[in-house]
């Protein structure tokens, strides 16, 4: 309902009665002690009050059934909030040693970027024959989902690794979702079902049985910390609920988020915004690993990231950063002609699911060169990353650290090994995150700019060089072995005409 109800008291309740009083003052007299109620002004009361118990009738009819007007918004006024920790991409049925290293963290939040269980479920791979089910030929789905009883079980199972529950007794917990804990891996807005996946979700975060985010459509919420002055505010963005099919270049969050998520951003007082994002908003590594697999992204909605990146810059918020998860590896991005100061985006996945400890060994140590050959425009590269690809593919945690008494505060990022050790990592004053801060002139065509460049825009040389790479080296190796082939066809025949015997 649009219509606010202290409007409503005020119009029939409040100024009725006062009237009423009035009415009642002047007609009284002073040989009567006791005042009476003319009866019109009974009926009039009589009648407000039978409207307004009307209006609240309707005000709970509409917020039983209104699912995309309303949503949390939780704000914490106490001290300063100083180390927030993150991660996604937790196998709730594999080792988590990985929480003892957040626990020596010592975070005051912990923050869900999505995949938090493998509620799905999938087939063996399959690279060839009718069921193809994975590589760049697949012709049939891998993964489908499983019944809530099922998911729910998952659920449990994730809620009760020792690790997790003692970060959950120390610490506060919020989240957001991603595809595998949304019911079905790379699934939008037509998968069947979601209503009851928000809800599993949901209460795995412990969300109030009351909260508004229960009845609205998607998972989506923000949580504001610290006094003012040294405020945060996280905003958890739902990049599945809402989302068109991957191609489309339709929607990513749809109109009602949208809305909501521009109210926040307008809105909002803190000066810095952490955005959670399931899949990578700056980084595209995609754009360098076709034909053979794909991750998601915002870049596959190219409409959807530049609308965020214009509200980004239209609402003049500082303090921007956003954290993502889902590819199962770590790497900082930064993009500095997206706004008038530098944005970064900390991928940090996944708590179990490595694609370096996944892989079997020959191709673990592909995939690492693979990292380390392929061009990255948007990749920091600096002295504190553990190898020179600035990229890690094992278990890992983000943890990010605000220094609210430096002059200017300074903060402080890293993505930590199942050891609490930094592989990677970089550091800022918040000084640096203010509009106006820079004026990054975009390259002109053809020209490639560090951290300004996307990959998409890269020449088609650098941007396949590792499928040039693979082809390259698979032709070779097929003209080594046939020249092999071709040698040693001629020897045997060479031989052979040796050993023929004599005529008598």
């Amino acid at each position: 309902m649009c219509i606010s109800s202290s409007v409503v008291v005020g119009n029939l309740g409040l100024i009725g009665e006062d009237k009423c009083r009035g009415m009642m003052a002047k007609e009284s007299t002073p040989t009567i002690t006791t005042t009476t109620t003319p009866h019109f002004c009974r009926r009039r009361l009589l009648l407000g009050f039978v409207v307004l118990g009307i209006f609240y009738g309707l005000i709970i009819v509409d917020a039983a059934t209104t699912t995309t007007t309303t949503t949390t918004s939780v704000e914490n006024n106490g001290k300063p909030i100083s180390r927030i920790s993150f991660g996604s991409c937790s196998n709730q049925t594999a080792p988590q040693p990985i929480w003892d290293a957040v626990l020596r963290f010592d975070p005051d939040l912990f923050i869900w970027l999505g995949d938090n269980i493998y509620a799905d479920s999938k087939k063996p791979r399959k690279f060839t024959g009718k069921g193809r089910n994975s590589g760049p030929w697949k012709n049939t789905p891998r993964f489908f989902q499983v019944t809530a009883a099922e998911m729910e079980h998952q659920y449990q199972l994730m809620k009760n690794v020792s690790g997790y529950v003692k970060l959950r007794e120390q610490t506060e917990v919020i989240g957001t979702w991603d595809d595998h804990d949304f019911g079905l891996n790379d699934a939008g807005k037509e998968l069947e079902g979601k209503q009851t996946s928000q809800k599993l979700m949901l209460d795995f975060l412990d969300e109030p049985l009351d909260s508004p985010r229960r009845r609205q459509e998607g998972v989506y919420t923000s949580y504001t910390y610290g006094p003012a002055g040294k405020q945060i505010k996280v905003i958890l963005l739902d990049t599945r609920y809402h989302r068109d099919p991957i191609g489309s270049d339709g929607t990513m969050l749809g109109d009602a988020q949208w809305q909501w998520f521009e109210n926040e951003l307008r809105n909002s007082s803190a000066q810095i915004h952490i955005i959670g994002s399931s899949i990578q908003v700056v980084a595209n590594f995609s754009a360098m690993s076709q034909p053979f697999f794909s991750v998601e992204s915002w870049n596959l909605f190219p409409k959807e990231r530049m609308k965020l990146y214009d509200l980004l810059q239209e609402t003049n918020v500082s303090g921007v950063m956003f954290i993502s998860g889902d590819v199962h590896f770590c790497e900082i991005a930064r993009y500095d002609c997206g706004l008038s100061y530098p944005l970064y985006d900390f991928t940090s996945s996944g708590i179990t699911q490595g694609v370096e400890e996944l892989a079997p060994p020959p191709l673990s140590y592909i995939l690492a060169f693979a990292a380390w050959i392929t061009p990255n425009t948007l990749r920091v590269y600096n002295p504190r990353c553990r190898y020179h690809s600035c990229v890690y593919g094992k278990q890992n945690f983000g943890g990010l650290e605000i220094n609210w008494d430096a002059d200017p505060v300074a903060i402080n990022v890293d993505i930590r090994d199942v050891h609490g050790v930094p592989v990677l990592g970089t550091s800022f004053t918040l000084n640096e995150l203010q509009p106006g801060y820079q004026r990054v002139q975009p390259p002109q065509h053809g020209q490639v700019q560090r951290h300004c460049t996307l990959e998409i825009e890269l020449p088609w040389h650098q941007r396949y060089l590792l499928a040039i790479l693979f082809f390259g080296t698979l032709n070779v190796c097929g003209g080594l072995i046939l020249i092999y082939l071709v040698i040693g066809t001629i020897s045997v025949v060479k031989r052979r005409s040796t050993q023929k015997p004599k005529p008598d």
